[in-house]
């Protein structure tokens, strides 16, 4: 009764939520169209997902940039950077294709981001054979799974504030591997993404597939 006599006269206080924004898609630089729209990957190295999401220090906030094997849910590349810049995000990208792994196949899908239409991340995936895919219309179910990945590290494996900077940097690199190589997946039949990254043909789902196997 008293919640709703406030809300009938305006006196209920809105909680506001504190959100970083790391997508800025207003910009000149081309964009590319959602190629993965109605697929599923059967095998690792077939398409990778990326992400950026923010972790707050005590000196302020730094930026995770992330890719992430759809198929397995392995993360193949991350790094933290102090700034929004694309370099954090080439970063990652680096460290995924140091694996090796034959990009022939391989698909890169992203949000539509500054970082990620930059001319230098945008060579790096053309260099390496990687098609370029991208969001269409800003629904989180365009990019589920790399938001999905962001909602499991900082739900369960990262702080909520870090010290430092350097601190946040240690914190992630043991937050991944926890993940990688500990932490059963749902999406993966239960394996953990490394034991996934060995397997070929579908993976039994646990939950919601956002990724539906084409009828074709």
């Amino acid at each position: 009764m008293l919640f709703n006599i406030l809300r009938e006269n305006g006196l209920l206080v809105r909680k506001r939520r504190n959100r970083v924004r790391t997508t800025w898609s207003k910009h000149w630089p081309k964009k590319y169209p959602n190629l993965i729209r109605g697929t599923l990957p059967d095998k690792p190295d077939q398409l990778w997902v990326s992400d950026i999401t923010y972790l707050e220090t005590v000196n302020g906030y730094s930026y995770l940039s992330l890719i992430t094997d759809a198929y397995s849910r392995k993360i193949m590349g991350f790094f933290l950077s102090p700034t929004l810049e694309a370099t954090g995000c080439i970063r990652a990208l680096r460290m995924a294709l140091q694996n090796g792994c034959n990009t022939s196949a391989l698909t890169h899908h992203s949000d539509r981001g500054v970082q990620y239409c930059s001319t230098d991340y945008v060579n790096i995936l053309m260099t390496n054979n990687i098609k370029i895919s991208m969001t269409e219309n800003g629904d989180p179910l365009e990019n589920a799974i790399a938001e999905r990945i962001n909602g499991v590290l900082k739900d369960e494996l990262l702080k909520k504030k870090y010290e430092s900077y350097k601190e946040a940097q240690s914190g992630i690199a043991i937050a991944i591997t926890i993940y990688n190589s500990l932490r059963p997946h749902s999406s993966c039949n239960m394996l953990t993404p490394d034991k996934a990254h060995l397997q070929q043909g579908y993976l039994k789902k646990h939950w919601k597939n956002y990724y539906r196997k084409n009828a074709s």
